[in-house]
C-alpha cells in the first residue's frame, strides 16, 4: 500500500526516478532528432539548393545550421554534455520550423516541430538529470559529492 501511496503522491521529485526519466527522454528525443539531421546530412547536395531560407542567409547555410542543430547538438543532448548550451540551437531550429517555415501551414503539418520544441524547452528547464556528463563534471570539479 505504501508503494501505491508513494507512486500517486511522490514527495521527492528530484530523485533517481526523475533522472532516469530525463535520461529516457534524452535518448528518445535525441535519437529521433539525430535521425532527422542525419537524413538531411546524407541528402545535403539534393537539399542545399531547395532548402527553406527563413533567415535570409542562403539555402545552403540554412541547411548547415539545421544539420548542426540536429546532429552535433543531438549528440551533446544524448550524452548530457554542455546540455543547456546544446539545447539552445535545437530550440531555435524548432522555433524557426514551427513559427516561420511552417507558420502558415495547418497544425497537422507543423505538429512534429511543435512537439520537439515543447520537449526541448522543458528539457532546457529541467536539465540533463544525474545520468549525464555534465553531472559527472559537476561532481569532479564542483566538489558536489552528495548526489
Amino acid at each position: 500500500m505504501s508503494f501505491i501511496y508513494r507512486f500517486l503522491f511522490p514527495a521527492n521529485t528530484s530523485g533517481k526516478a526523475v533522472s532516469l526519466f530525463l535520461l529516457a527522454l534524452r535518448i528518445l528525443f535525441g535519437g529521433l532528432f539525430l535521425y532527422h539531421g542525419l537524413q538531411k546530412w546524407s541528402n545535403f547536395s539534393d537539399l542545399s539548393a531547395a532548402f527553406p531560407d527563413p533567415l535570409g542567409v542562403g539555402s545552403q547555410l540554412s541547411l548547415i545550421l539545421a544539420i548542426f542543430g540536429e546532429v552535433i547538438c543531438s549528440f551533446a543532448f544524448l550524452g548530457g554534455i554542455l546540455f543547456r548550451l546544446a539545447v539552445i540551437p535545437m530550440i531555435v531550429t524548432m522555433s524557426v520550423a514551427f513559427f516561420i517555415v511552417h507558420g502558415n501551414d495547418p497544425f497537422a503539418v507543423k505538429e512534429l516541430a511543435f512537439i520537439y520544441l515543447i520537449v526541448f524547452v522543458l528539457m532546457f528547464l529541467m536539465g540533463p538529470g544525474s545520468y549525464s556528463v555534465d553531472r559527472l563534471i559537476a561532481r569532479i570539479f564542483g566538489g558536489d559529492r552528495k548526489r
